[in-house]
């Protein structure tokens, strides 16, 4: 799993700015003094052309506008003020109401249109529903952004040559709709990787919709991923909206692609060529433009061999492969990655910032994290919960660490002058990288076997010979 740097939340204010303009001042300045009174900012404009020279200078969250005036009108200056400044909300007051003039202002954009002689309680309502309307765009805005800067390669823990060769393929198609097929152990941050590709692409202000397709029952996926109608199957009692579709002029995020039963890879596939979805129970097709991104921690190479994975679907999502290196490989990624997580559990937990002994530092540098970076995730936040005082130690970290750490020159490869039992080393060595390897293939040992380059009759035959449960 690759980290991202995190970011706070946003302010929403409790006031609002607000332009009147009317060309009677005895109105203008009567509503001035109400406003001011309920906290806003208020500047008066007799004209539209003086309100032109304010907006000029000046940002309003809010403009409330006579409709009749000398000169520009008040329809006139709300579309100036909706093409310069979209955000900004306007409310439209006159004297001569009639439906057609009220409804071309709502047309034109206006956020409301009153009468006058009005209830100031009336207005106020109204300035406190454009407030909040503005409050919840403007909170809208500011997560987006939040979210886009959560996902910049820039704030990606990754200094290692092999994450920088991750990064450099991510870069070269962020600006394409190619399909990709992504590669990596369980926890080395595939989803992030998609999230990344698609927040920094063309569709980043469109939707990005995962799907894990070994988390979801054989018999609901087709329905998951597709849709359904009402009434197309027992316990469909009205339309469902497939992820596909929910995904539409976005990305689709497909994890543990692997999983996928042969009879829906046969579907997937027609969608992928066509372009386009039908729900279960219709014969009416939905035109998709999808940009798909998968994920697997299986060869997919090995299922087609087996006969679990269709080759043509694998050709149709291998189009643009990336392959994420798991941390044992990255070794210079260890210690960026354990401050990164010692200072967020330290902060979220609102303890001090704690120290790592150097025995400690070494143990996890030495260690080999089968589960990758959620598993040094889940370490360092065990560890900062459990240990008392601000200085972690070797005994501090799980035992299987430290027991790591305190064999580590169990099976070194230098000869000194009392010599060293040569036989016995490289019989070690074998039994826990067979342990290793038959632990990330979840015990399978064709896939163990394939992991350490061995034919799995080869991998059998160690295992007798070392004298290991089979």
């Amino acid at each position: 799993m690759i980290i991202f740097n995190s970011q706070g939340g946003a302010a929403i204010k409790e006031q609002s700015k607000i332009m009147l303009v009317d060309d009677e001042a005895p109105s203008r300045e009567a509503l001035n003094i109400l406003l001011k009174a309920s906290g806003h900012q208020v500047r008066g404009a007799a004209s539209a052309e003086q309100a032109f020279q304010y907006l000029a200078k000046e940002q309003f969250d809010i403009i409330i506008t006579d409709l009749f005036m000398p000169g520009i009108n008040g329809i006139d200056l709300l579309k100036k003020v909706k093409e310069k400044s979209p955000a900004t909300e306007v409310i439209v007051i006159t004297g001569n109401a009639s439906a057609e003039t009220a409804v071309r202002a709502m047309k034109e954009g206006a956020f409301d249109y009153i009468t006058k002689p009005f209830n100031i309680d009336e207005l106020r309502i109204i300035i406190a529903k454009a407030a909040e309307k503005q409050h919840l765009l403007s909170e809208n805005v500011y997560l987006k952004q939040q979210l886009l800067n959560r996902y910049e390669f820039s704030n990606i823990i990754g200094h290692s040559p092999a994450m920088q060769k991750v990064f450099s393929r991510m870069k070269r198609i962020i600006t394409t709709d190619s399909t990709v097929l992504v590669m990596g152990e369980s926890g080395t941050g595939k989803e992030l990787v998609a999230k990344a590709i698609h927040f920094n692409g063309l569709r980043k202000d469109k939707p990005f919709i995962a799907v894990n397709c070994g988390a979801i029952p054989e018999n609901l996926l087709e329905s998951e991923l597709f849709g359904h109608e009402k009434g197309s199957f027992t316990g469909a009692i009205r339309d469902k909206v497939g992820k596909f579709e929910a995904a539409n002029h976005g990305t689709i995020f497909l994890d543990e692609i692997g999983t996928m039963p042969l009879h829906l890879q046969t579907k997937l596939l027609r969608v992928l060529q066509e372009q386009e979805v039908e729900r279960v129970g219709s014969s009416k097709s939905i035109k998709l433009d999808v940009r798909v991104i998968s994920a697997t921690n299986i060869s997919l190479e090995d299922e087609i061999k087996r006969g679990t994975f269709r080759e043509d679907l694998y050709y149709r999502l291998n189009v643009i492969p990336i392959t994420i290196p798991p941390l044992r490989e990255r070794n210079d990624d260890i210690l960026p990655l354990v401050k990164y997580f010692l200072e967020k559990n330290c902060r979220e937990m609102k303890r001090p910032l704690m120290n790592l002994s150097k025995e400690a530092l070494e143990a996890l540098e030495l260690y080999h994290w089968p589960g990758n970076v959620r598993e040094l995730e889940n370490v360092i936040e065990r560890t900062v919960a459990l240990t008392d005082g601000n200085n972690i130690t070797l005994y501090d970290l799980p035992s299987n660490i430290g027991k790591a750490y305190n064999e580590r020159e169990e099976y070194s490869t230098r000869v000194t002058e009392q010599g060293v039992d040569l036989g016995k080393t490289l019989n070690e060595i074998e039994k826990k990288m067979i342990d290793e390897a038959l632990n990330l293939a979840h015990g399978v040992k064709a896939r163990a076997a394939a992991m350490l380059k061995l034919n799995r009759t080869t991998l059998v035959e160690k295992m007798r010979r070392l004298g290991m449960t089979q």
